[in-house]
């Protein structure tokens, strides 16, 4: 007897033995079904059947489940209950289908809804958990009518925005001051006591405890002093945050100090952390608070972490599962044609901060990325590796775009960015000149766009100094010469409460330098709550900046905390975003404005007010597959006896991708929590799940369309149809 056969013969629980008779209850063809099949082959007929006869008067539903239309268009032609359908009728097709369960280390993992509804009434076994029949429950209801969608208004909307304040309300300001003032009192003491020792920063014998603190508040204005002084153990984290987290929380950060998991916390970002909780803004931090504070999950997981995305798992001399052959398997990273990822060899390999659901946590356990800022300082083999990245960037066919991250590539010292800008230059120079010997149709894309992934805007805004941003203008002035239209800062904001007048000031500086600055915000479950995003939006709108992706949480159970069901990712994109959304004319007119992008507060102020809406729904929503590439084209095609989901996904058919893709197929994902699980889990911090209660009912996904400010400028001239550094095994 196989393993899958031993959890068939397991009793159903009380609870799933009540939620099964209530679903049965509701639902009497169901129960017909169920009661008259004599064995599981024949409950799928009979439900298929049953689907089929409610579609027979929709055959466009019945095309988009066949795949025979596909696309936005169509997607947004379904109704409630034709979600519903579709979804009945792929559990039926993939009855019996076993996937790899990577959040199970493994583990094979059975989808058979169907058989598990029959064992349950026939046996009142199969081990279907709670959360597996509430996922039921809601299903047929929504097959049946019982429930109907309600999308909320721009008022629902604009109530839930206002619950979050951000970090620009004076009131957050004078808590923040609070905070910095306990911090450097501590730091102080600790310089005093010989705990911490520093030459650059130290008192001399003669100063006052005033004047002492006078230095410290200059210090805290300096880049150096939060790197140097960034928290790295439990107890000092606890200590600088008022001793106030309870021991549940100090045991999980003392068992993942125990497992190697980094800590580096730097004071400024720790400041934005809640003490003294506000009555006007309870919870308001949690989206920030869950990048410090580690999970269990986590913990346990650390040292058995896969990588999520396959193109991370590279061998020297071998095509990664892209196709691309990299000229380092440290420095350069590629998935699509267009776009190659550079990681420098310098402290830019290191962050402002370490981020609880980092899709890096796999180097940090193999230690290929660390905090140690010294032993990650640029070597003189650097030069050398450098002018070979750029002969292969040189060399390439269809490359136009060089995203500089890290790491963290404003961790990079001026000196260093400097370097890497002009070996930028006088490659796209070179690529340039060669084209000119080519024939149309046979020339080599050239260097559109240059882009700087970045974080420090928020975890360390003192980065952005003025010297900065006269190197990023310069930069931009220089490269505009040789053919470069496109200057792009990627950061990426959390939370609302992370928009400070500091971090707005660094914002400003990125903008006065001429660059754009979008944000990659990461969908976690405190940063899916009801209008939390929204908020973000318009704030970041409010200081210049454009959201660019929102990404569902990538890995697998070592991210369980903070991930949010891609259901809700889709919740968030129909019901909230919408209020956001540009008309042609607008996204036409937001195009041109990027041209005068040291005007973008006023630009986007101008925008929105034409359009009458609260913020500009640029981003797109997403997950990074763990294959190659972007999407949120997926169907919920099979379900765990646990309740987790299983999406199959389709890569976004609105870009360019690696040939790779004719060959990979659908990519597979098991989520790893049900719907229920994340409901109970923001029910526990307060948030109305009623508020949520179409969740269940959003199972299939299309990804959005590209707003034009993104698309690349056209060349004046065909490139050639080759691939270079490319190779299919």
């Amino acid at each position: 007897m196989t393993k899958y056969e031993n959890l068939d013969k397991i009793a159903i629980s009380v609870k799933s033995h009540k939620l099964l008779k209530q679903l049965l209850d509701e639902n009497p063809i169901l129960q017909e079904v169920m009661r008259n099949s004599k064995n599981e082959t024949e409950a799928l007929v009979g439900i298929k059947n049953w689907v089929l006869d409610i579609l027979k008067s929709s055959p466009d539903t019945i095309d988009y489940y066949n795949e025979k239309i596909t696309g936005h268009k169509s997607f947004k032609k379904l109704t409630w209950r034709d979600y519903a359908a579709i979804r009945i009728l792929d559990y039926v097709k993939n009855a019996g289908r076993e996937f790899k369960d990577l959040n199970l280390r493994g583990e094979i993992a059975i989808s058979n809804p169907i058989k598990l509804i029959w064992l349950g009434v026939n046996r009142g076994t199969g081990g279907a958990k709670p959360y597996f029949f509430q996922d039921m429950l809601h299903l047929f209801r929504q097959l049946t009518g019982k429930s109907v969608r309600k999308i909320p208004s721009p008022n629902d909307i604009e109530k839930w925005m206002k619950r979050y304040p951000s970090g620009l309300d004076p009131r957050i300001i004078r808590l923040r001051e609070e905070n910095r003032q306990r911090i450097l009192s501590i730091l102080i003491r600790k310089i005093d006591n010989g705990e911490i020792k520093s030459k650059t920063y130290q008192f001399s014998r003669e100063m006052s405890d005033e004047q002492k603190f006078l230095k410290a508040l200059d210090w805290w204005n300096d880049k150096g002093f939060h790197l140097k002084f960034a928290v790295r153990s439990p107890d000092l984290l606890n200590e600088l945050l008022g001793y106030s987290l309870d021991p549940d929380t100090m045991k999980i950060l003392y068992d993942a100090e125990k497992a190697g998991i980094p800590f580096f916390i730097n004071p400024y970002y720790l400041s934005l952390l809640h003490v003294r909780v506000p009555y006007f803004a309870i919870g308001a931090d949690l989206a920030i608070r869950c990048y410090v504070l580690y999970s269990q999950e986590l913990v346990k997981e650390f040292g058995n972490i896969v990588a999520w995305e396959k193109e991370d798992e590279i061998v020297a001399g071998k095509p990664n599962a892209a196709g691309w052959i990299l000229p380092s398997i440290h420095n350069v990273h590629r998935r699509y044609p267009d776009v190659a990822i550079l990681i420098p060899d310098t402290i830019g390999r290191a962050c402002g901060g370490l981020c609880h659901s980092c899709q890096r946590m796999f180097d940090f356990q193999n230690g290929h990325l660390n905090f140690n800022l010294d032993k990650l300082k640029p070597v003189k083999t650097w030069s050398e590796k450098l002018s070979h990245l750029m002969e292969y960037f040189e060399n390439d066919s269809q490359l136009r775009d060089i995203l500089i991250t890290g790491g963290d590539a404003l961790m990079s010292s001026d000196k260093s960015l400097v370097k890497i800008f002009d070996a930028i230059l006088e490659m796209a120079q070179k690529k340039q000149k060669a084209n000119e010997k080519r024939e149309d149709g046979k020339k080599y894309a050239e260097i559109l766009r240059v882009r700087l992934g970045t974080r420090l805007p928020v975890y360390l805004p003192q980065r952005i100094t003025i010297e900065l941003s006269k190197i990023l203008a310069d930069f931009k002035k220089r490269g505009q010469k040789v053919g470069i239209k496109q200057f792009v800062i990627q950061t990426h904001f959390e939370s609302v409460m992370e928009i400070t007048p500091e971090a707005k000031e660094a914002v400003t500086r990125l903008i006065s330098a001429g660059w754009l600055v979008t944000n990659q915000h990461v969908f976690t479950v405190y940063s899916s709550r009801r209008g939390h995003n929204a908020k973000l939006r318009k704030v970041l709108n409010d200081i210049g900046v454009l959201p660019y992706y929102t990404f569902s949480v990538k890995g697998y159970m070592e991210n369980f905390n903070n991930f949010a069901p891609n259901a809700r990712a889709v919740q968030e994109q129909v019901e909230e975003k919408k209020v956001g959304r540009l008309s042609a004319n607008l996204q036409q007119k937001l195009k041109q404005s990027v041209l005068d992008s040291e005007l973008m507060v006023d630009n986007i102020e101008a925008i929105r007010k034409t359009g009458k809406i609260p913020f500009l729904a640029t981003d797109r929503n997403v997950l990074n597959l763990p294959g190659v590439g972007k999407s949120l084209t997926f169907r919920v095609i099979g379900i765990t006896r646990y309740g987790r989901r299983i999406l199959e996904f389709n890569h976004d058919a609105t870009r360019t991708h690696s040939p790779i893709i004719e060959h990979m197929g659908k990519v597979v994902i098991i989520e790893s929590k049900s719907i229920s699980e994340y409901l109970k889990q923001i029910e526990d911090v307060g948030e109305n799940i009623e508020e949520y209660e179409d969740l269940y009912g959003y199972s299939i996904g299309e990804t959005e369309p590209r707003s034009p400010v993104f698309e690349y400028p056209e060349y004046d001239f065909e490139i050639s149809g080759d691939y270079t550094n490319f190779q299919i095994e």
